[in-house]
């Protein structure tokens, strides 16, 4: 029997030299997926800024009463983040698996205030947003190893 207790790890808990389980894949979803989300985010931004016509309802019919350009800057904010955090959260950097959860959240929670305007878009926005979330915090430390 060999024994192994002398070896160092690394900050997953596992053995220098053991390569990352399968859910390390999970991290790598939620990056790419923060990447789409956020152009996602983008695009209804683009669309809220310069088509009010465009969605289901008037401001007035939102959940907060707040004019269309103001739903833009605050999606097209939100999305220029996911992007950003999702190529970091690739990276493998720390800080991105906390931002990324952050983002998610509020995405998830700017779209739900804006369901009345586009609902189909913004129910596969947060249930997207969901899958995300749970990607970066049950398997976030999993993608140090891969680096």
């Amino acid at each position: 029997m060999t024994d192994t207790s002398h070896r160092g790890s690394t900050e997953t808990g596992r053995p220098y030299g053991e390569p990352p389980t399968a859910w390390a894949g999970w991290v790598v979803f939620a990056g790419v997926m923060l990447i789409t989300l956020g152009a996602f985010q983008v695009i209804q931004a683009l669309v809220a800024l310069f088509d009010d016509g465009f969605y289901a309802v008037t401001s007035e019919g939102l959940v907060v009463d707040v004019d269309y350009n103001t739903w833009g800057w605050i999606h097209l904010v939100i999305g220029i983040v996911a992007v950003l955090t999702g190529v970091g959260l690739l990276a493998g950097n720390t800080v991105a698996r906390v931002v990324g959860v952050g983002i998610a959240v509020l995405s998830a929670l700017a779209n739900l205030v804006f369901i009345a305007a586009y609902p189909v878009w913004s129910t596969i926005v947060i249930a997207l947003d969901v899958i995300v979330i749970y990607a970066i915090i049950v398997h976030g430390r999993e993608v140090r190893a891969l680096r």
